[in-house]
């Protein structure tokens, strides 16, 4: 007995620990599975809150017939997307669980070799899906390409390192960053690039389309009701594509055309002894505003590197979007506008400087704030 205890024993061990290494492997792989769920649930929560309507660049609220037509195909691919998944899967999950190995002792399952009739019908399944989504996707693409015969109105926006300019050529408007256009009218806006590729994209109201230089595109747009809707490039272009940003202002036809005749005058000479003195200053050599900057109206201003600032105080922002347009905003801009728009060409060409390289004074820069708030 005692001879054969200790062989015996080893036979008996190893099987005990196998059997505690299986227990333990078990463990292991439920709580593996418990935080890959928890983890899965966080990332679909957090993803679905990144489809909220209330976000103001969400493309889930359609407020124009584009941007309706668009999220529709996007719920068509979505749901046929959802019913291959789950067939697909279910099919996997069924086998995998149906025809597992039981027993290390199950012999290996019969081999075969193709299956004609299997083989045709996954061949002609995938191809009736490719149709579905096909049919509504092109049927959407000729619809955001070809406006409406009624649409009167054309914008020309074209893409600067970074900010967004908007022409009415048959109006003769020019004004940066800040497209207006009437409301329930289909819109024609031409696109245009000066630089590089940027991408014009207004989420509410239709889907992106890219600005190519040397290249014309084009989309159209019509917004349901009234409000002012974010904009944004949608296409890297450099140091502060994040901050290239516009704002589109549905109004009234009435309103709309008021803000037309406002935009048509001359900018008013400035009566304040403050005021006048920034536009000295911006008329300078030494602080040179109007090589970049057009002031209709006057006769040194005619510059076209930066954004028009005719009649800059009635805009609601300034800095591509970045900035609501107050004072005290207006200062910071002129103060430093690298720390606002990194990269920007006011800084790159020295533009925030007087004519001995030195940055502008506190009273230079009060002047010239007076002067461009006087711009309505």
């Amino acid at each position: 007995m005692t001879g054969r205890f200790p062989s015996q024993c080893r036979k008996i061990r190893p099987s005990f620990g196998r059997r505690l290494r299986n227990i333990e492997m078990s463990k292991f792989r439920h709580r593996s599975l418990h935080l890959l769920g928890v983890l899965l649930t966080g990332l679909l929560f957090t993803l679905l809150a990144a489809c909220s309507k209330a976000n103001p660049q969400s493309t889930f609220d359609t407020l124009g017939p584009v941007s309706r037509n668009q999220a529709t195909i996007l719920y068509v691919i979505a749901g046929v997307g959802t019913f291959v998944f789950i067939l697909v899967f279910g099919i996997l999950a069924y086998t995998v669980i149906r025809y597992r190995r039981r027993s290390p002792d199950d012999p290996d399952p019969p081999q075969i070799h193709g299956n004609d009739k299997l083989e045709v019908a996954w061949t002609i399944a995938p191809a009736i899906v490719l149709i579905a989504v096909a049919v509504p996707t092109l049927q959407g693409i000729f619809y955001a390409a070809n406006p409406p015969t009624e649409a009167r109105l054309t914008v020309e926006a074209t893409g600067h390192q970074w900010w967004f300019e908007f022409k009415y050529p048959e109006l003769g408007v020019v004004t940066a960053n800040e497209m207006h256009i009437p409301e329930d009218e289909a819109v024609i806006v031409e696109l245009r690039s000066v630089d590089v590729n940027h991408s014009f994209w207004v989420p509410k109201l239709a889907g992106k389309v890219d600005m190519i230089p040397n290249n014309e595109n084009r989309l159209w747009l019509q917004a349901d009701e009234s409000g002012m809707y974010y904009g944004q490039c949608a296409e890297f272009c450099g140091e502060s594509h994040a901050k290239m940003r516009f704002r589109v202002v549905v109004e009234p036809r009435a309103e709309f055309d008021a803000w037309v005749a406002r935009q048509q005058a001359a900018a008013a000479v400035p009566g304040d002894p403050l005021a006048k003195e920034g536009h000295d200053l911006f008329m300078s050599n030494q602080a040179r505003c109007f090589a970049c900057h057009t002031i209709a109206g006057t006769q040194k201003a005619r510059g076209t590197v930066g954004p028009n600032l005719t009649h800059f105080a009635s805009r609601q922002h300034l800095a591509a979007g970045n900035l609501e347009n107050t004072q005290e905003n207006l200062r910071m801009w002129l103060e430093d506008p690298d720390a606002v728009k990194p990269g920007n060409l006011m800084s790159r060409d020295a533009a925030v400087y007087n004519g001995q390289g030195e940055p502008l004074t506190e009273p230079q820069i009060s002047a010239l704030v007076a002067f461009l708030r006087s711009l309505e």
